[in-house]
């Protein structure tokens, strides 16, 4: 089909024979996610935007070695996961914000009632208060959709060991939530 979009791998070999215009539809596609992703993970805007730009800085310069051996979204997600971790670290004397979740819980708090904001926000404050590997695989599988797998390449964490944070974060939230009857992680 003459109208069929390239896909990300195509994309990636069309950057690496240095077709600008390709990274161009590479950061509209995915640049959303990427800044999302980072600011739940730093839960700072300023942040978030460094490590997005320096993200798409990265895939630039990586474009010529790219092979797409796992997802591409799962190798952007690593990068994405890894500069925050460094950005984390420059920033390790700064307060981690309970924001980082909100942009998913403030739509349902505009259109649910008191008792939904109450609860959007306990597990804002509740995801805040888990380890920083907890809270990186809560946010990897739960609001990214990762499976654990996928959460072991981006994170560069045994499956094994994704699967034993994933069971004691959950059971973290439950525990922390316990007083909210309907909350099921």
């Amino acid at each position: 089909m003459e109208n069929e979009l390239p896909s990300d791998s195509e994309l990636m070999a069309r950057l690496g024979r240095g077709d600008l215009a390709a990274l161009g539809i590479l950061a509209q596609r995915h640049q959303n996610r990427v800044l999302s992703l980072s600011y739940r993970l730093l839960g700072d805007w300023h942040r978030a935007e460094d490590v997005c730009q320096e993200t798409f800085l990265r895939l630039r310069q990586a474009a010529a070695r790219y092979e797409p051996k796992a997802k591409f979204t799962t190798w952007l997600y690593r990068i994405v996961h890894n500069l925050s971790l460094d950005q984390q670290r420059k920033a390790a004397n700064d307060p981690v914000s309970l924001e980082a979740l909100q942009a998913d819980t403030e739509e349902t708090a505009r259109d649910s009632s008191v008792e939904r904001h109450e609860l959007a926000e306990a597990v804002q404050r509740a995801v805040g208060e888990l380890s920083e590997r907890q809270r990186r695989v809560i946010i990897l599988h739960r609001y990214e959709g990762l499976s654990h797998e996928e959460i072991g390449e981006v994170t560069g964490w045994s499956k094994s060991a994704v699967e034993s944070l994933l069971v004691r974060a959950y059971e973290n939230l439950r525990e922390k939530l316990a007083s909210y009857q309907d909350f099921s992680p």
